[in-house]
């Protein structure tokens, strides 16, 4: 999910006039900040944390993520394997139904797979390894075949010593006959089988809410514990901060800089402040004039070492964020913080100064070097500061570009027309750090939003997929971080820190190892419907 993932937006006085009792919604509904959705609401089509959010209520997969990442079965009875770990056989509990009514079957499994490779869709990427797929997961799926209503079978082109802890991410969703059959439909009106559902046709009000109740015929074992969900979006960070505080919002899962250093004693006792598995980075796309071939390579390693990340960290963040070692998240098995090629991240003013030079030498420099960020994610105190720092050090000019929302930023990037360096960064899809490589940086991804290709990158983390244990795959991922320490095709930052907080009409609130509310859990003081 690219925040991919972020914490998007709309315009404050929609957002303020908003009330937990307007639109027929049920003043016990637990109001979150939450985000316009990038595509229509189809698990094939979502890769941004906006959307992200929504379908992870909608939505049931074979697996589920306990509270520490671990995967736990869900809709699938069992999950089991050939001697080789290429052929898996999966057998569903027989008591799912979607919110419609409808059973969750084999073939709903299978045909949703199959649209979104079909159709080339955004997570198409995340079925790379299945037969039937190209190397960017696109094709007929041929591996994946119904054998009877409960069961079904995934071919893989190699062994996989990981499968059943990525089968949790929302691209693995079954999908209903009524949207395989319909998908525009679907996607404006989604039918799932989580915890949750739509409340009505229009509980999803476009760049202001949506409405989520709970879902009647969901029978697994995350059960909502409240009377239903209400997603606000906002312009700015501040905006959502204010609403938290003036009890309009019940749970915050972001702060702004304004109150990231006084949040903890605003809420006491109800605030949570934890690493979890997220990453911010600078992406610069490698189709820039000044950044292709040698020359880029130069300079953003010249623009890394020109970032002085500790002093950001601390003055903008009070110590909530930690300066990046590499491209995953020390939450992570496998997490390493002394990779070959890792003083690339640290501070070296003299060192930067010096490998830009070299690349003026190949071409010299000239404009502005800007740093594009979604105006309503909360970004610019930091940008500003790096953007700074890198004009102190390299003796440039050097600026922050602000993007009326995450939304447009995402078709400017999807489009190659932003025109400059972006904010970027990853929440992990599933609790492993080949999840944030392979989807961020393997050519043609689907949130490799720099456009970055390398042989060498691709074939390890092809190696890495198929490898016999985990130690060897965590083995070659560690080489194919180094590659990208080499290439930089984005710029690690920080690690994030789940920075939370709730009001006190809401209890049995905890955040999961994504730094994401746990949402069914959450309780509301009951009052009257209206």
């Amino acid at each position: 999910m690219n925040l991919k993932k972020a914490w998007l937006a709309i315009p404050v006085g929609a957002a303020l006039a908003l009330s937990a009792c307007s639109s027929g919604i049920n003043a016990n509904a637990v109001v979150m900040n939450g985000s316009e959705p990038q595509n229509p609401l189809l698990p094939g089509m979502t890769s941004e944390n906006g959307g992200g959010k929504i379908l992870s209520a909608l939505f049931s997969q074979l697996v589920r993520y306990d509270t520490d990442g671990n995967p736990v079965l869900d809709v699938a009875a069992s999950i089991e394997p050939n001697e080789d770990n290429t052929l898996w056989t999966v057998k569903l509990n027989q008591d799912r139904k979607f919110s419609d009514g409808t059973p969750v079957k084999a073939e709903n499994f299978v045909r949703a797979w199959q649209l979104i490779t079909t159709k080339e869709q955004t997570q198409a990427s995340f079925f790379d390894s299945f037969e039937g797929t190209n190397e960017e997961g696109n094709g007929d799926l041929s591996g994946v075949q119904v054998v009877d209503d409960y069961t079904f079978t995934i071919k893989l082109k190699q062994p996989s010593y990981d499968l059943v802890s990525r089968l949790g991410y929302t691209a693995y969703a079954p999908l209903p006959d009524s949207t395989l059959n319909d998908p525009d439909a679907g996607g404006q009106n989604p039918v799932g089988n989580g915890p949750y559902k739509l409340a009505s046709k229009t509980a999803w009000d476009h760049n202001v809410q949506i409405y989520l109740v709970p879902n009647e015929n969901y029978v697994g074992d995350e059960k909502a514990q409240n009377e239903g969900l209400v997603f606000k979006f906002y312009q700015s960070m501040d905006a959502a901060y204010n609403d938290l505080k003036a009890g309009n919002l019940d749970v915050m899962d972001a702060m702004p800089s304004s109150a990231i250093g006084s949040y903890q004693d605003t809420f006491a006792g109800r605030s949570v402040n934890k690493p979890y598995a997220g990453i911010m980075t600078l992406t610069i796309p490698q189709y820039l004039d000044h950044f292709k071939g040698e020359e880029g390579q130069l300079r953003r390693q010249a623009i890394s070492m020109a970032i002085n990340r500790d002093e950001i960290t601390q003055q903008i963040y009070s110590g909530t964020r930690t300066p990046a070692k590499d491209f995953t998240a020390p939450t992570l098995e496998g997490y390493s913080d002394n990779l070959a090629g890792s003083d690339v991240l640290t501070y070296n003013p003299d060192k930067a100064k010096e490998l830009w030079a070299q690349a003026d030498a190949i071409a010299p420099w000239d404009g502005t070097f800007e740093i594009a960020y979604n105006s309503d994610g909360g970004h610019k105190e930091w940008v500003d500061a790096a953007a700074n720092s890198i004009k102190n050090t390299l003796n440039i000019s050097a600026e922050g570009k602000p993007i009326v929302d995450f939304k447009t930023m995402l078709q400017q990037e999807d489009e190659q027309t932003i025109g400059s360096a972006f904010r970027s960064g990853w929440q992990a899809d599933y609790p492993s750090i080949y999840n944030f490589l392979q989807p961020l940086y393997v050519t043609g991804a689907a949130s490799n939003k720099g456009f970055y290709s390398s042989q060498e990158f691709d074939n390890l983390i092809t190696h890495a997929a198929g490898a016999a244990t985990e130690e060897d795959g965590i083995a070659i991922m560690q080489q194919a971080q180094e590659v990208l320490l080499k290439d930089l095709p984005v710029i690690p930052l920080w690690y994030y820190n789940a920075n939370g907080a709730w009001n006190d009409k809401v209890d049995n609130v905890s955040f999961d190892w994504k730094g994401l509310p746990v949402a069914y859990k959450i309780t509301k003081t009951s009052t009257d419907k209206k």
